[in-house]
């Protein structure tokens, strides 16, 4: 489990007795409070300041993030409590309080995460940060949809939390270190560390520097409890690194004329349709990949519903959607629109194939052949049979254990947005054109180095320093650029890194979901050995484990296990949704199971404090997913919610 931002909806009343008017703010403006120095007031929201307190509301007005001057406090749970009460925040059960990195200048650092009941669909977030005897809170509080929304304005504001005085390190223009054997060994070490505290099974890693290959390989083992090593050909599921793969082949057929970045989508595929006609009109080539078009996740229905259906489903899917925010105005991630770019390239690429056969060859003929990436595959059964990395996830007691790879198969009809497994061997392959700005070790120019770079154009704003590209993410901290994309399915955490002023690259691909939290902080001591920069990196794989045990005990923590809670809240044996199809809830040998979908897994009861009734899968594929017990028109139901949608099942 990833220590996450999370944004909610617990109520707000205003601690000011008389009313105070709020302020567009036009544009990002810094300002300090109390001990914190440069914090982000972000554009289009409201804000409202009083003596030793800023808030700020999202345009929706169903989301606040306020910052408060708390002063001296004996400690950051105290500090947060009278952050609490000057806010006029409804107090709320306290779930966890983990401690995070002192990094940006703090001396210390606390994350508190409140309970909300589940029907509020939202919840409550404190960061309490001290330098010196002073603490100021940052209070995240609102829809979860909104959270979701406004995610890079959210994370713009909890980036520029920093303590007054603080200076960033910069080495901007000072040359990187040589990967030397004592420093790669240095960086396998921290690996080998992390993954002994975030119970990651293994790692297939790359380092790349002056245009080569300095080592590459595998740390731990193929699979839990095996013994059989990770290799340098060793497959994982690459998952969302598909993606800046995908806009490569994009790229090419803009370099022969085929496609432009800016062409109106239906103009180069007529089937294409996104909600209303005005919409699909607007829409060009580039705005399927730049996560800013307003189209929100939809990732349940095919996470549910994925296996099996043809490549065409992507476009039926994306039909029924609709942006729910302006062009350019927010980061909203989306993998259909993802899928929908590269078939489209394999279309233009072998138009007489069907969409999935066409993007594949594509893929292979125009990319994977021409950089050797010959461990690199669409074909999950090629993949399983072969030298591959077993996935592995955390039950609800925090027992790593060997998960189906039910969750990934759903992918395969939306592969080009998240399908391929690679290994550490062929996606450094990959890196190495990124660094070569199109053109490969050899010499030979794969793309011309204008189109390769237009995919890392800052399309729009991620957090404070970091922007959305084409399929591709891009970074300035430190004075350093770094080029990158992190990929994310069931048991598999996996990113590469260019830092192209450097020549630097690196390969981390790790065969479990608490591999996620090794992936910043490993760029992080990547750019410590390559720049004598302070030593953070570690002591943030320490707290992220402490983190993650704490999440996982709190959501234990909540749980009534056994039949006969179960029994007393009278559950129907099928349930249906429209989008998500059946959920069938079973009973065998003494154990009740919930089956949604082609997922089959025990569950507990979680009693709110509203006094509804959740019911919270406790299995590692999709564990502490939980449905919110209810009735509507006579019928039992069962309400499942992503960040924007809401799914009822309702009793067959």
């Amino acid at each position: 489990m990833v220590r996450k931002i999370v944004y909610g909806v617990a109520l707000l009343a205003l601690a000011t007795a008389t009313p105070v008017c709020a302020e567009v703010v036009k544009a990002d403006t810094p300002f300090d409070l109390g001990v914190a120095g440069g914090f982000i007031a972000v554009r289009d929201w409201d804000k409202v300041a009083t003596p030793g307190l800023v808030r700020l509301t999202a345009p929706e007005g169903d989301l606040t993030v306020t910052l408060v001057d708390v002063g001296d406090a004996t400690d950051a749970k105290a500090a947060a409590a009278v952050a609490l009460a000057r806010a006029g925040v409804m107090p709320r059960p306290l779930e966890t309080a983990t401690a995070e990195a002192p990094i940006s200048g703090w001396d210390e650092h606390l994350w508190l995460r409140y309970t909300v009941p589940p029907a509020e669909h939202g919840s409550l977030q404190i960061d309490a940060v001290r330098k010196g005897k002073g603490w100021v809170a940052l209070i995240v509080n609102g829809s979860d949809a909104t959270g979701e929304k406004r995610s890079a304005a959210i994370g713009t504001m909890y980036e520029s939390l920093r303590a007054k005085g603080y200076q960033e390190e910069n080495f901007a223009g000072k040359p990187a270190q040589e990967l030397t054997p004592e420093r790669i060994a240095a960086l396998k070490d921290f690996v080998t560390d992390a993954m002994r505290q975030l119970q990651v099974p293994g790692v297939g890693l790359a380092l790349i520097q002056h245009g080569k290959v300095v080592w590459e390989g595998g740390l731990g083992v193929k699979r839990l409890g095996g013994d059989a090593p990770v290799g340098a050909h060793t497959r994982f599921m690459i998952a969302s690194n598909t993606k800046g793969m995908s806009t490569l082949l994009l790229s090419m057929l803009v370099d022969q004329g085929k496609l432009g970045w800016d062409q109106p989508v239906t103009q180069v595929y007529p089937g294409f349709r996104l909600g209303s006609d005005a919409t699909t009109r607007a829409v060009v080539l580039r705005q399927l990949v730049c996560a800013c078009t307003g189209l929100p996740r939809k990732d349940l229905e095919w996470l549910f519903n994925g296996a099996g259906k043809p490549a065409r489903d992507t476009f039926a899917q994306l039909a029924l959607t609709e942006p729910t925010s302006k062009y350019g105005e927010v980061f909203q991630y989306n993998n259909l629109m993802a899928a929908a770019a590269g078939y489209i390239g394999g279309h233009i690429a072998y138009p007489d194939l069907e969409l999935g056969a066409a993007y594949d060859k594509a893929m292979q003929t125009r990319i994977f052949d021409p950089l050797g990436m010959t461990d690199t595959t669409f074909d999950m059964a090629a993949a399983l049979a072969g030298d591959h990395a077993d996935p592995t996830g955390l039950d609800i007691d925090r027992h790593p254990i060997v998960p189906t790879q039910t969750v990934n198969y759903q992918i395969q009809p939306y592969r080009p947005a998240g399908g391929a497994w690679s290994s550490a061997h062929d996606v450094a392959r990959y890196v190495l054109l990124e660094l070569g700005e199109g053109q490969m070790p050899d010499g030979t120019r794969l793309v011309s180095a204008a189109n390769l770079l237009e995919r890392r154009r800052r399309n729009v704003p991620v957090s404070q320093d970091s922007w959305y590209g084409m399929g591709l993410e891009t970074r300035h901290r430190y004075g350093i650029d770094v080029v990158y994309h992190g990929g994310s399915l069931a048991g598999y955490k996996t990113n590469w890194f260019a830092l192209p002023q450097a020549g630097v690259g690196a390969v981390v691909l790790t065969n479990s979901d608490e591999g996620v939290q090794l992936l910043d902080p490993f760029l992080r001591r990547l750019i410590e050995m390559l720049w004598d920069a302070k030593p953070e990196a570690a002591t943030r794989i320490s707290a992220a484990a402490a983190a993650q045990q704490a999440v996982y005990v709190a959501i234990r923590a909540k749980l009534t296990f056994g039949e006969a809670a179960i029994d007393k809240l009278g559950l129907a044996t099928r349930y249906r949704n429209a989008d998500l199809g059946q959920l069938v809830i079973t009973r065998a040998d003494g154990h009740s199971r919930i089956a949604p979908g082609p997922y089959n897994d025990a569950f507990a009861v979680q009693h709110n404090a509203d006094g509804t009734d959740s019911l919270v899968m406790t299995g590692p594929d999709l564990v502490s997913l939980d449905y919110l017990v209810g009735k509507a028109a006579g019928k039992r139901t069962l309400t499942l919610r992503d960040g924007q949608h809401v799914y009822v099942y309702t009793e067959e």
